[in-house]
């Protein structure tokens, strides 16, 4: 039976991933459906679209400095007091989101202010992955570090249903014209409460092992950042460009699928939604999956299969996304997100693995981040470019890009890793 510490450390490492992705799947769905022309007014609706999503991506530029930032003080300092801060700065950032002005109002500063705040949202988020997989997985029982590091990517679906189930239910009583006016603001003030959760499950928690040892040992370095890329620069290209399929076949079945299928395929906001939080239950199930065979496996084979369902995800996109039956969608998005759900899951254990003790926060949150840049930063927009110009078929051609990027991180390692 899990004791109440057990239970205590895994409900902290799903609880911050849960408001993180809850955070940004907001913000997502937002700009998807409202913040063009709250925050971006612009007489093309496509170029309204194109710079609600470039403030979208501006948060993956935050992340990799916040991947250093609090990766310094997460490897110098621990990784408890770190994982509090990098909460307080990414759910601050979210819940400032629903008192701002928008255009109308006081013009420019509109989505100035949208872009610090999601500027700041992403400088917490950049430290917030990595530290819940450390708590996970370096609190581990031997032989159990993919099964414990699984509880980090599970946020992924908590995160997503609650925040597009609050959209979907906004949707369900309010008019279209009370949600833009005000209801999306409900989401992010909704924030605060996740947040002040996530801080009293974090705030009773101890050391983890792996940092109490490698602070009595002195094997602490002074700049966790310079020890990573002098002698662990091919575990962190080999862990960035892993990263790449998931974040890039992430968002494009979530951000960019809702604005496609609402906008260009007509269908209804609600019926999109209801069918992507359908479709999320699989990107649930890929991780429990793979993350169980990953511990008996190795979490290498595990993380191929997962690149390989993204690629043929890319191949399906046109046929399948493009169809005019919402099941034929629904399908697409469920086999898209277990592909993902199989290679991510295994990310949270996989990942920590290939770094010592004194530069793991740095290097699993630089390999996130920078990863997440790659693959999720421009995928909207590129999305939204190439779906112009040439259809569904092109973007499925940039996904399977992707999955051969994430596959040729894996190259770059011995086997053994």
């Amino acid at each position: 039976m899990p004791t109440a510490s057990t239970r205590r450390i895994l409900l902290a490492s799903l609880i911050g991933t849960s408001v993180e992705f809850y955070d940004f799947y907001v913000y997502a769905t937002a700009a998807a459906l409202v913040f063009g022309p709250l925050f971006f007014p612009a007489s093309d609706p496509g170029v309204q679209m194109i710079a609600s999503y470039a403030s979208f991506g501006l948060a993956f530029f935050a992340r990799p400095l916040g991947a250093a930032v609090f990766g310094h003080f997460g490897d110098r300092l621990g990784r408890k007091s770190t994982l509090v801060a990098s909460l307080m700065l990414m759910g601050g950032s979210t819940v400032a989101i629903a008192f701002l002005p928008t255009y109308a109002q006081i013009g420019w500063i509109a989505p100035l202010l949208l872009c610090i705040l999601r500027f700041g949202q992403g400088l917490g988020l950049g430290g917030e992955w990595g530290g819940a997989s450390l708590l996970a997985v370096e609190n581990a029982p031997k032989g159990h570090e993919n099964r414990w590091g699984m509880f980090p990517p599970l946020g992924a679906p908590i995160g997503f249903i609650a925040a597009n189930g609050f959209f979907l239910l906004l949707g369900a009583t309010l008019t279209p014209a009370q949600f833009t006016a005000w209801g999306w603001r409900l989401p992010f003030l909704a924030s605060a409460v996740l947040v002040v959760l996530g801080l009293w499950v974090r705030l009773k928690l101890s050391e983890t092992p792996a940092f109490r040892e490698a602070a009595a040992h002195d094997a602490l370095p002074p700049v966790p950042i310079a020890e990573l890329f002098r002698h662990h620069l091919r575990a962190t290209l080999a862990g960035t460009g892993a990263v790449i399929a998931c974040f890039a076949l992430f968002y494009l079945t979530t951000a960019f699928a809702l604005s496609y299928g609402t906008t260009t395929l007509g269908h209804s906001r609600q019926a999109f939604l209801g069918i992507e939080i359908g479709a999320i239950l699989f990107l649930a199930l890929g991780v429990i999956v793979s993350c169980t065979l990953a511990d008996r496996t190795g979490a290498r084979p595990m993380l191929r299969w997962g690149f390989l369902g993204c690629a043929v995800s890319g191949l399906l996109m046109g046929p399948m996304l493009g169809a005019a039956s919402l099941w034929i969608v629904f399908a697409w998005l469920a086999l898209s997100l277990f592909a993902m759900g199989s290679a991510y899951g295994p990310l949270g254990g996989w990942l920590p693995s290939l770094f010592d003790a004194g530069v793991r926060y740095t290097g699993v949150s630089i390999a996130f981040n920078l990863g997440g840049i790659l693959g999720g930063a421009l995928a909207p927009i590129a999305a939204q470019k190439l779906a112009e110009a040439g259809g569904l078929n092109l973007v499925g051609i940039y996904l399977v890009g992707a999955a051969l990027l994430s596959l040729g991180g894996l190259a770059l390692l011995k086997p053994a890793r």
